[in-house]
């Protein structure tokens, strides 16, 4: 079987729009933990200020929530999901302000942490929206 093939039966899956939230949710907590746990080390590390660090961790916790609350409905709310891919985009915007404009000066490991995650955050809302086209509506939520 091709890897083509393969994705495709991958995505086809009723369970695959369930296994991304999970997935993001998984990624988003080791993120907005080490954010909050390593702030200090990290700030000195990325070239990145600790308020930035600090305020971004609770925001991923934050998203965290709502991930959590939606992949444990029996439906997956498609509205709600909408927005969650759409806050997924607005994130990976806010890295790439980062990256291009002046309001931080990161070391080149800031440089990457800030790039991975916009590459990583871009790729989640992606398998988000192919889920979506995927799974079957369902009614209700």
């Amino acid at each position: 079987m091709s890897a083509v093939a393969s994705f495709s039966s991958l995505t086809s899956s009723p369970q695959f729009l369930r296994s991304v939230l999970w997935l993001d949710a998984a990624t988003g907590a080791a993120t907005g933990a080490l954010q909050l746990l390593l702030t200090g080390l990290l700030a000195s590390l990325l070239g990145l200020p600790e308020t930035l660090l600090v305020a971004s961790g609770w925001a991923i916790f934050g998203y965290v929530a709502a991930i959590g609350f939606i992949a444990t409905r029996q439906f997956v709310p498609v509205p709600l999901v909408w927005l969650l891919i759409g806050a997924n985009l607005l994130w990976v915007l806010g890295c790439l302000a980062l990256l291009l404009g002046d309001f931080v000066t990161p070391t080149l490991a800031g440089k990457v942490f800030i790039a991975v995650q916009a590459v990583a955050v871009g790729l989640l809302a992606e398998m988000q929206w192919v889920g979506l086209r995927k799974a079957t509506v369902q009614p209700g939520w």
